[in-house]
């Protein structure tokens, strides 16, 4: 395999999209200077990340293979077709995904059915989602302070290092959810559904949470104390790792809920579970019977 020609071609693609090596490489998660090594021709990306560039720089795959070429005067994808409205319904062809470092503080998306979007560095700050449906995509180190996600589909998307302060995300689709690192502070969930999601690392202490339910979900190394989860239901969740002191879990159902430590149980951790309110709860047994290992106060609960 040609290293030079596939980096030639990486780093001509790349700059008909008008994307710098350091942006492209915090899109496919590596090191500006292993791109620069890629486009000298001195290594390879492998093939899971060649085909993630491909999309990126709006070219077909091939475009990498030795034999390839564009026809004369012919140009990538991205290039080629500008934009359409993205109308509900329409059926449109979606050509633009990246729009890492865009200032977009208060655009309207809503409606649109666009997957696999990037968000990189982008201001999105009072942007409008509603009921868009966005699976895939990816929200990395981005402003989106008090945006709109009402009812949009978050199905499989990735959510780091972003500022959510104040979002809305009343009656989203959250699938298969990643959030990492994330400001949630003052960002409210409503008649929610969480399925399979992954809150890792996040702090969760002023975010607002009513008439949701949660299944599946892991609060890895997430911080929710002082949180109020009252009259929620919760199935298959894990609470490993969790900060929990005053968490409430007033009137809330629980079943097959683990609140363990994966480390040692210290001290520490038995007096911040003795400080989880669970007056009124409902749980199985074996929930039931692990924070009574753990010594829980469960005088109000109700087994189930």
């Amino acid at each position: 395999m040609d290293t030079k020609m596939i980096g030639s071609k990486i780093a001509s693609a790349r700059k008909k999209v008008n994307i710098s090596q350091a942006g492209l490489a915090a899109q496919v998660f590596v090191s500006p200077q292993a791109v620069g090594k890629w486009e000298r021709g001195e290594s390879l990306p492998d093939v899971i990340t060649l085909n993630q560039l491909a999309k990126i720089l709006g070219v077909d795959l091939n475009y990498f293979s030795e034999s390839f070429s564009f026809p004369e005067n012919s140009k990538p994808i991205e290039e080629k077709v500008a934009l359409e409205e993205n109308i509900p319904g329409a059926g449109q062809t979606q050509l633009l995904t990246n729009f890492s470092g865009a200032e977009l503080a208060k655009t309207d998306f809503s409606g649109i059915n666009a997957h696999g979007l990037i968000f990189s560095g982008s201001n999105l700050a009072g942007s409008d989602f509603t009921d868009a449906d966005i699976t895939g995509s990816t929200f990395k180190g981005s402003n989106a302070h008090e945006a709109v996600f009402l009812r949009a589909n978050l199905t499989d998307c990735n959510l780091s290092a972003t500022d959510l302060r104040g979002a809305e995300f009343s009656s989203a689709i959250l699938i298969n959810t990643r959030f990492y690192a994330l400001g949630l502070a003052e960002a409210k969930f409503s008649n929610t559904k969480f399925s399979n999601v992954k809150f890792s690392k996040t702090d969760l202490r002023d975010t607002i949470f009513e008439n949701c339910g949660f299944e599946g979900v892991d609060f890895d190394y997430s911080d929710l104390r002082g949180l109020c989860l009252d009259e929620q239901t919760f199935a298959n969740v894990l609470f490993h790792n969790a900060a929990l002191n005053e968490t409430s879990f007033k009137g809330a159902t629980l079943i097959n809920c683990s609140f363990r430590s994966t480390f040692a149980l210290t001290n520490k951790y038995y007096r911040a579970i003795k400080t989880i309110h669970f007056g009124g709860a409902s749980m199985d047994k074996l929930t039931h019977a692990s924070l009574k290992g753990l010594g829980a106060d469960l005088t109000q609960v109700t087994l189930i």
